[in-house]
């Protein structure tokens, strides 16, 4: 050790699980981060919200199934689909824009970019006429799936990636298996 800090030598020489617990020790408090009172009420809100609103679904899609017509003359069509390919278009900007600067803010871009891409992919299938059908469904399986996927994929490889090198998650573990913080 020098003047009380370990050297390269000896950081390298740690095994996984001694440099695991070293990052745990070294880590600022989390109460100095931010108020625990705070975390622990936003997460219980959170966490109720979104499972209140899962219960509160399942009626309301049996109602939607059972009384929604099968055809619609639907109004704002064009503000409709314009509005949503902007947000597509901007979350693959930013993307591209994050992605280039290497930033981790990255890695809810890709995901909302993935998540938007297979959700112009069902609307454009479901909202497809006759004429259009195939030719909807032919580019959501070559194009806006494999892309959506792979733009998923890559922000959950890339939270793998970082938690590795920060020697948070042994290779192998599951993303699952990774706890948020307390």
């Amino acid at each position: 050790m020098t003047d009380g800090l370990l050297t390269d030598e000896q950081i390298a020489a740690l095994t996984p699980e001694q440099r695991r617990e070293l990052i745990t020790r070294l880590e600022q408090p989390l109460s100095d981060v931010v108020d625990l009172a705070f975390l622990a009420r936003v997460r219980r809100i959170r966490v109720s919200l979104t499972a209140g609103g899962s219960l509160v679904m399942l009626p309301w899609v049996g109602y939607l199934s059972t009384t929604l017509p099968q055809n619609y003359v639907v109004h704002n069509w064009p503000l409709t689909w314009v509005g949503f390919d902007v947000l597509l278009m901007a979350f693959m900007v930013a993307t591209a824009v994050l992605g280039y600067l290497r930033r981790q803010l990255l890695i809810p871009a890709a995901f909302t970019t993935g998540v938007l891409v297979i959700c112009d992919a069902w609307f454009d299938i479901m909202t497809a006429g006759p004429r259009d059908f195939w030719l909807s469904v032919l580019t959501a399986l070559l194009i806006e799936v494999p892309l959506g996927a792979f733009m998923i994929i890559s922000g959950l490889r890339l939270i793998r990636l970082t938690m590795e090198r920060f020697w948070l998650l042994d290779r192998g573990m599951r993303l699952w298996d990774l706890p948020l913080l307390p």
